[in-house]
């Protein structure tokens, strides 16, 4: 099984990162427009570099990592309808249809539509898929595989992807402020800055652990740590006055629907 990757760029080579993890370097192919770039993550990676053209014609999962306005473009250099055999197309393009990859592709390819988020360079990220019904169970079976070590793989509709995008795939942003500020405050009562950022990150890894790993519902598990007129439960009020959940709800809405804005 080989995977190739048509532009290496920050999402890119995160997952071409973990897919190399997942399935060994050597079969990984990688084709992006900085050869400085591509060369740099390859040796990282021991994967190998190549062209737009080889990786189609080599590989038997083919990652599209370029920008929405251009996909058309790439998709249509490739000459698709000219290849006897063709690869899945995975692509990781917002706002993008597996319909209209399939258009601008020109031929009835297998394709999956993928929105990861950043972690997935950890081996933390959440990846939301869609695939079209020429995606064969077996490659579904293999696309589990090669992206085994980049984190949660979630199976959603096409039309639920953007709205759970909002969440997961802008929502790294949302949690990174939330610890900065819990820092803020750490260094606010006399906390080295280095121990406060350090207590707020594990603070909120281990509660999202224990949301996946408990399926206890997050305000079951916030009320178990609100000890009656204890230190918590001051802090949630705090919370709770400063419009977090609104906040936070607006947030998403906010990200959505600026993804619909995109797509017309």
């Amino acid at each position: 099984m080989t995977v190739g990757f048509i532009g290496a760029g920050n999402m890119g080579g995160a997952l071409a990162t973990a897919v190399a993890k997942a399935i060994g370097g050597d079969k990984v192919y990688l084709a992006d427009p900085s050869a400085r770039k591509v060369k740099a993550l390859a040796t990282a990676i021991g994967a190998q570099v190549s062209d737009n053209a080889t990786v189609v014609a080599t590989c038997d999962y083919v990652f599209l990592g370029v920008k929405p306005q251009v996909m058309g473009t790439v998709l249509s250099s490739l000459q698709l309808a000219q290849m006897p055999s063709l690869p899945v197309l995975i692509s990781m393009a917002a706002g993008l249809s597996t319909e209209a990859i399939r258009a601008m592709a020109g031929v009835n390819a297998a394709v999956i539509r993928i929105m990861p988020n950043t972690p997935v360079a950890v081996g933390e990220g959440m990846i939301l898929y869609t695939a079209t019904p020429e995606v064969t169970p077996m490659q579904l079976e293999g696309f589990a595989r090669i992206l085994s070590c980049a984190g949660r793989l979630t199976c959603l509709e096409e039309r639920l992807i953007d709205a759970a995008s909002a969440v997961s795939g802008c929502g790294p942003a949302f949690a990174y402020l939330f610890m900065e500020a819990l820092a803020d405050g750490g260094v606010e009562c006399g906390l080295p800055r280095q121990i406060a950022q350090e207590c707020a990150a594990q603070m909120v890894l281990g509660a999202a652990r224990m949301v996946l790993e408990t399926g206890h519902h997050p305000g079951e598990l916030k009320d178990a740590v609100c000890s009656p007129g204890g230190t918590t439960i001051a802090g949630v009020h705090a919370l709770e006055n400063g419009g977090l959940r609104a906040a936070a709800m607006d947030a998403v809405t906010a990200a959505y629907h600026r993804t619909l804005e995109l797509k017309q």
